[in-house]
Parts: structure tokens; sequence; C-alpha cells
């Protein structure tokens, strides 16, 4: 990997984090996490941000984790992803204690983990060629990054099971009519629009907007910490099964095509 795979600043009382590693698809790598989960704690720790921008290079928001690095360890890789999922846990505990906002700015594909970490945001800002994939059941695991805890909350628990279980690809289009994505703008709109939102958030009165997060998300963080420990211990266990193994290879195989 050329550089860190993600860059983050804060000007302006806006902390802007991107993911910079298009040439693995923004994959969560050992890398990653680490860095995620410190720039996450930084925007916690930043009370007067007016909000958090997450967006990507390339023509993939994320793949989400990284196959190649679960099979790399596969004699410890239990472990191996229960580490990842953790790392990745603390930064969506962060992101959600945050007091800014989260906006998500979607212009590619978000899968697995890229997934779950937009249906994690407070708002999300897709462009008309973005794309939103669960994915894990394909490869052979359950979800991480907190997509059982938010995703049924956003379109009902029958229909995630269905988007989570089956694995359909969705358009910009069909998450908005879902719930997931709150606007849809053309490709080269994104980010325009995305800098109109964060300047309407930033011209509401101080607290206002942190005020309405917290009144949103409030009751629910002991639920959320709960569910991501369960989340890990699922992946972290179904990771080391051989038919597991055995599909992620087959992807990466399908994938160097």
């Amino acid at each position: 990997m050329v550089g860190k795979p993600i860059e983050f600043s804060i000007a302006d009382n806006v902390a802007r984090v991107v993911l910079a590693n298009p040439e693995n698809r923004n994959a969560m790598d050992a890398a990653f996490i680490h860095e995620f989960a410190a720039v996450a704690a930084r925007c916690e720790a930043e009370p007067a941000l007016h909000a958090i921008v997450i967006s990507a290079r390339g023509d993939w928001f994320s793949a989400g984790g990284d196959l190649r690095g679960f099979l790399a360890n596969r004699d410890h890789v239990t472990e191996h992803v229960r580490g990842l999922a953790g790392g990745l846990h603390a930064a969506v505990l962060a992101l959600r204690r945050a007091a800014a906002p989260v906006i998500a700015a979607v212009g590619g594909t978000a899968a697995g983990a890229g997934f779950s970490l937009v249906c994690g945001a407070d708002l999300v800002v897709a462009s008309e060629a973005a794309r939103f994939v669960s994915a894990y059941t394909a490869s052979g695991v359950t979800p991480d990054g907190g997509g059982t805890f938010f995703l049924p909350r956003i379109v009902g628990r029958s229909v995630a099971f269905d988007l989570m279980a089956t694995n359909p690809v969705l358009s910009a289009q069909e998450a908005k009519a879902l719930g997931i994505v709150a606007r849809v703008v053309a490709p080269e709109a994104l980010d325009e629009a995305v800098e109109a939102l964060v300047a309407q958030l930033a011209a509401q009165p101080p607290g206002a907007v942190a005020g309405l997060k917290a009144l949103l998300r409030r009751g629910e963080d002991e639920a959320l910490a709960t569910q991501l420990r369960a989340e890990a211990d699922s992946i972290a266990r179904l990771a080391a099964s051989p038919a597991t193994l055995a599909r992620m290879e087959q992807f990466l195989t399908r994938k160097a095509r």
C-alpha cells in the first residue's frame, strides 16, 4: 500500500475522513482499521465539529473486509477477524458518540462493512452511480460494523433479513426508497451537494443538530454495544469454517479474472 489508507483533516469545524486506497477497493485491512479507529476517536474528542464527512476515492466507497487478509491468516483467522472487528466496532461507537452528525458521501459501491458503515451514518448522500450490497453471507460470514443493528431500524426486520441473506445490489434510488439514502444526486454534483448540506448544518444554532443526533440515538447505545460484541463473535467464528475459507478463495479467483 502506498500512503495511508485514510486521509483525515479538520478545517472550519468540519472533519473529513477520506477512504484513500482505491487500488484495493478501500478494503478494511488491519492498517485501515487501525487508522479508522484513531480518526474516529479524534472526531469524538472534538465537540465543536459541525459535521463528520466520510467519502472515498475511486469507484468503490469500500468493498468491506479484506478477504486476502483473512486467507493469509487462516491458521489463526478467528483471532485475526475478531481483532479487526473489535477495532472497527470501536470506531463505530466513537462516531456514534461524537456530537457532530456523520455524513456518508457515497459515489461508488458500498459492500460488506462498507455497507454497514453507510447504514450507521446520520445522513447518506449518494450519487446516481452508487451501489449498495450487504455481501457478507455470499462469503460465508455474518455482518459486522453494526449492520445487523442499523439496517433493521431503517428498513424493518423482514426487509433487512432479505437484503442481508440474498445480497441484492441496490441502486442509489432503490436505497433511497428504502430509507438507507437520504439524497441522490448526479455523480458530478456529489461534492457540491455534500458541501451545501454541511453549510446548512453549520448554519443551525449551536447545539441544535448535536442535540437532535443525541435524541434520535438516545437509549440505543447499550444495545448497540451488545450487538457489536455478538457480531464480532459470529463473524470471527464463521471465518474459520473450511467452507467459508473456500468460498473466499473462489470469490477472489473470480475477481482476479
